[in-house]
């Protein structure tokens, strides 16, 4: 029987996980704030596929003892920390775009780009493990700003949930207890660093319209994942 070297083993366990993640079909899920990305997200992994949401890689990486949590403490300071020292998102985001009650200027681009290479290395790495567990498997990153940090090109197939502007605020506002005029000030402001949705549709294989009622919504889902599992099936 022959034997690997250590080098050996390591390149051939490699390309294997290559060859596995190279049969899987890497959808990015995305939408604008409060669209329903988590909802549709949702639906889909209800039906098979593989879903990952970029918000709690990055919840993961700003955990104190990771590099990206000191990175972004050195830029932004300790004031967006809580008495125990984890990171405070609502000062975090007040101090990235900018607090709605004070003239500041945005800072997101200093944020993502402390933060979105080190969540685009943790997705890669999470398609590799599903990879070796479904080769021909349907994976699915859900993320906020996947046109705007430029990583469309990631993916095979870019899913884009839509809804009405209005629609934003009313669940803007019952996610977070606000009144719709604080609520619309908030959107505003987080919308301001996204992309609109008709150049996200324009950039868009499929859309989701989440305007309407859920069972639409799931009726929507369930065409565009059977396009997604028989595209995934085809992969040589």
């Amino acid at each position: 029987m022959t034997r690997l070297s250590g080098s050996e083993t390591r390149f051939h366990t490699s390309k294997l996980i290559e060859s596995h993640e190279a049969l899987l079909l890497k959808v990015g899920l995305t939408g604008g704030i409060a669209s329903g990305k988590s909802v549709v997200g949702e639906m889909f992994a209800a039906l098979g596929a593989h879903v990952v949401q970029a918000d709690l890689i990055a919840h993961q990486l700003l955990q104190p003892g990771e590099a990206v949590y000191d990175e972004v403490v050195r830029h932004f300071g300790t004031g967006i920390l809580n008495p125990d020292r984890t990171v405070n998102r609502a000062r975090l985001a007040d101090a990235a775009f900018g607090s709605p009650n004070e003239k500041v200027a945005s800072r997101v681009e200093e944020l993502n780009r402390i933060v979105h290479p080190a969540v685009i290395q943790r997705q890669e790495e999470w398609m590799e493990t599903e990879g070796g567990k479904d080769p021909h498997g349907v994976v699915m990153v859900e993320a906020a700003l996947i046109l705007e940090a430029g990583a469309g090109k990631r993916f095979d197939r870019l899913l884009v949930v839509t809804c009405r502007p209005e629609q934003r605020i009313r669940r803007w506002a019952g996610r977070l207890g606000l009144d719709e005029e604080e609520a619309r000030r908030e959107v505003t402001r987080r919308m301001a660093a996204q992309w609109p949705d008709e150049k996200k549709i324009g950039a868009a294989d499929f859309v989701i319209d989440n305007s309407g009622l859920l069972d639409e919504t799931r009726r929507q889902v369930e065409t565009v994942y059977s396009k997604l599992r028989r595209e995934a099936e085809k992969k040589p």
